[in-house]
């Protein structure tokens, strides 16, 4: 049986990650770069990245291609764009990634360490209003809250 941790073992043989200092520096210096956060839309209008889109996890495949309700035009057409793929922890995102070079995207990276690391790299977030999130809370919403029975049995 595999575990979350083989399936990304192995997307990491195809993915490029970058870290959140690099994510930085590339917002800085490359106008075209497309954010695809695929989180949960509740995870999204907590808080994220300026100007990146969402896109769940869920309905990507079919966000990435016409003829579908979940279809996101700005993303069909970003095959040959930089894009960077975000998540939480930068899990799924590496995953999501995987999927999207599957699919033809030819310049897709995913944010190593995820949201969690941007905001440990203290960099600016927004909520769904794109007001900003003060540090405490960005701290308080990314601090793991597992319930015992979640937890690996010893």
């Amino acid at each position: 049986m595999k575990s979350i941790d083989d399936f990304i073992n192995e997307a990491l043989k195809n993915v490029n990650e970058l870290f959140p200092w690099d994510l930085e520096e590339a917002i800085k210096s490359k106008a075209d770069i497309l954010l695809l956060d695929i989180r949960e839309p509740y995870e999204f209008d907590a808080m994220h990245i300026m100007d990146a889109i969402n896109v769940p996890r869920g309905v990507l495949e079919t966000a990435c291609d016409y003829d579908y309700e979940e279809t996101v035009p700005e993303l069909v057409e970003a095959r040959e764009r930089e894009i960077v793929v975000i998540c939480r922890s930068g899990k799924r995102s590496v995953l999501a990634a995987d999927v999207m070079q599957q699919m033809g995207y030819r310049r897709v990276r995913s944010l190593k360490t995820g949201m969690r690391g941007w905001s440990d790299y203290e960099q600016a977030m927004v909520d769904t209003d794109g007001k900003a999130v003060d540090d405490d809370t960005a701290i308080e919403y990314f601090t793991p809250r597992l319930r015992p029975e979640q937890l690996r049995k010893k």
